[in-house]
């Protein structure tokens, strides 16, 4: 006896339980029950689970009977003239989806040719093992697992033209990427998704070389002159918004600009690129601490008798403004209401980001870089027939990570852009390395993609051949500019006195213990004391009982002894603000922080 299940709860026991598969398959296929049905026969614990439930992740497959799949040529024929469609085919019981339980007693082939008696099902094609985003990369089937994952996540970072409406939109971090491309070595997916709809990069000329190191550690080179033409050059977007609040007692926010009696009335040159309205104007360039929404609010905390009281009800400033760090031009300004009917304003600035220094690009095959250098054009290796990189690429990136498909899409870039057609590269049906590089060979070129170059800035032959070709290049979206931080001196937490957490607070760079041992290893005594008394504080000690003493006002500031009053010495003590912080937590406990002191000398 076989034990049933359905959703897992036991239903009841049945004899043959070989012939119960077959038929719940065949009642399925027929249309007889759901196509959401499926059934796991599960021979060694001698049960069959029936699973109907949702949030199972199922996949279509091609039946395959006796040895031969139930799709024909007949059906590809229809399907192409438009007579039948997907669906068709699924409720003649051609294609079946299956789950992850079924699956398990199926045998399935990836091709076609692969098929034979034994097998159960076909898949549709041998790529839909890939998501959409890894079924992107070209020639997948050359690289190492890993590689292809981190290739499909890096695509979704790129810049591009992510909305036709991007102009009418107000999103929170956009990128808009000036010149995107379509790629030159593409895959089957491109054309399913409408990739040139919506793009993300740019075919660029890569060259596989060192450059006095400039790109050592998966550092690309840019070609300045490239970049100075627009290459990899980006518009960020960011909107800045406010709204009218309504208070209790029928006080509202009100954006205009400022009175000079109001309170927190900041200077007037904070003020300089408002209106009338209170709203910046548009193509204003705006700098941190400039405002761009002018608001004033009603005072706080009113009590009954402060209403009657006209100089306590003076309106207080909010405006908006620019943070730490911030700048860019007034694009757009729009004007409406919210959810609640309260007047919302928001302001859309632009900024224009150029490639610099630090900012990252990758291949689609997950060798991801950051700009090390801008060279300048006459300084760039340039090969026999005047051919100038781009992008300078380090060899040392390929070893390791045995991604073959990166060299494989440069070879195919250059044929597809010598020969005016786009090269396949779909996940196991891709183009052969063999046919692209004998085509290489019929365009005049050697067929192992390399090149004789010259030394741009000596004007030297170089010793080696340079590997050489076309590649689609994505910027990814972390920049410099939205990264770099610094500070001198700025902001302190109100509990610790240390230097406040992040960049847009104005925030210091944490030295933490790691960094300590460095400086200790070094013997950077001074150094280290430097960098460590960022709260140092002086404090009066009782040098009888230890602990903490205060400073009199009455007493010309005199220190007291909190045991001894002013009959104990006193010595100050410099420390860490947040170590006497420590020694008061631990006194709120009731235990007894006694310092013993010692004298320098």
């Amino acid at each position: 006896m076989v034990d049933v299940y359905i959703n897992s709860k036991f239903v009841g026991t049945i004899d043959d339980s070989v012939l119960f598969v077959e038929d719940i398959k065949d009642l399925r296929r027929k249309g007889m029950i759901s196509n959401e049905v499926n059934v796991y026969h599960n021979l060694d614990a001698h049960e069959v689970h029936v699973k109907t439930d949702e949030g199972r992740a199922r996949r279509p497959l091609i039946v395959v009977k006796d040895g031969k799949p139930l799709l024909t040529e007949k059906h590809l024929e229809q399907l192409t003239q438009g007579e039948i469609t997907w669906f068709d085919l699924v409720r003649q019981g051609v294609i079946e989806y299956l789950d992850a339980a079924e699956e398990e007693n199926a045998f399935v082939a990836y091709v076609e040719e692969n098929v034979t008696s034994e097998h159960t099902h076909l898949e549709v094609t041998p790529g839909a093992l890939s998501g959409i985003a890894t079924a992107l990369v070209p020639f997948g089937n050359y690289n190492q697992s890993s590689r292809l994952i981190i290739g499909s996540k890096n695509q979704k970072q790129a810049l591009g033209f992510y909305a036709a409406n991007f102009h009418l939109r107000m999103d929170m971090d956009a990128n808009i990427l000036h010149y995107p491309q379509y790629p030159l070595v593409k895959t089957k997916i491109h054309d399913v998704t409408d990739y040139d709809q919506h793009p993300s990069g740019q075919n660029m000329i890569v060259a596989v070389m060192c450059y006095d190191g400039y790109n050592m550690e998966d550092g690309v080179i840019l070609n300045g002159g490239s970049v100075q033409r627009g290459l990899a050059r980006s518009t960020y977007f960011r909107p800045v918004s406010a709204e009218e609040l309504r208070y209790s007692g029928g006080l509202v926010d009100e954006v205009s600009v400022p009175d000079k009696e109001i309170k927190g009335y900041r200077t007037e040159r904070d003020y300089q690129f408002l209106e009338g309205d209170g709203i910046v104007y548009p193509e204003a360039k705006i700098e941190e601490g400039n405002v761009v929404i002018g608001r004033t609010s009603p005072p706080r905390f009113l009590s009954s008798l402060d209403e009657y009281n006209l100089s306590v009800a003076t309106r207080r400033e909010s405006s908006i403004s620019l943070k730490h760090g911030e700048q860019g031009i007034a694009d757009f300004v729009v004007i409406t209401e919210n959810e609640e009917g309260n007047k919302l304003v928001q302001v859309r600035l632009r900024e224009e980001r150029i490639p610099e220094i630090g900012d990252k690009f990758t291949s689609r095959h997950g060798q991801k870089g950051v700009t090390g250098i801008l060279l300048p054009p006459q300084d760039i290796p340039f090969s026999t027939r005047g051919i100038v990189p781009d992008l300078i690429f380090t060899p040392h990136g390929i070893s390791s990570r045995m991604t073959v498909s990166h060299l494989i899409e440069l070879i195919g870039g250059k044929v597809s852009a010598l020969n005016g057609r786009f090269v396949d590269g779909t996940l196991f049906e891709a183009e052969s390395e063999e046919d692209l590089r004998n085509e290489l060979l019929h365009l005049g070129f050697a067929q192992d993609g390399t090149e004789m170059f010259y030394d741009g800035r000596t004007g030297k032959q170089m010793l080696a051949r340079i590997y050489v070709g076309n590649m689609y290049y994505l910027r990814l979206r972390h920049m410099v500019a939205n990264k770099m931080q610094s500070r001198a001196r700025g902001p302190i937490q109100l509990l610790t006195r240390q230097p406040t957490e992040g960049k847009a607070k104005e925030g210091g760079l944490r030295l933490g213990e790691m960094e300590k041992d460095t400086f200790i290893a070094h013997g950077a005594s001074l150094l280290l004391k430097e960098r460590f008394n960022a709260d140092s504080v002086v404090i009066p000690i009782c040098e009888k009982s230890g602990l903490m003493g205060y400073y009199d006002i009455r007493k010309n500031n005199q220190a007291i002894s909190p045991l001894y009053g002013e009959d104990s010495e006193m010595s100050s003590i410099e420390m860490s603000y947040a170590f006497k912080l420590l020694l008061d937590e631990f006194r709120s406990l009731g235990i007894y922080t006694k310092l013993n002191l010692k004298n320098k000398y």
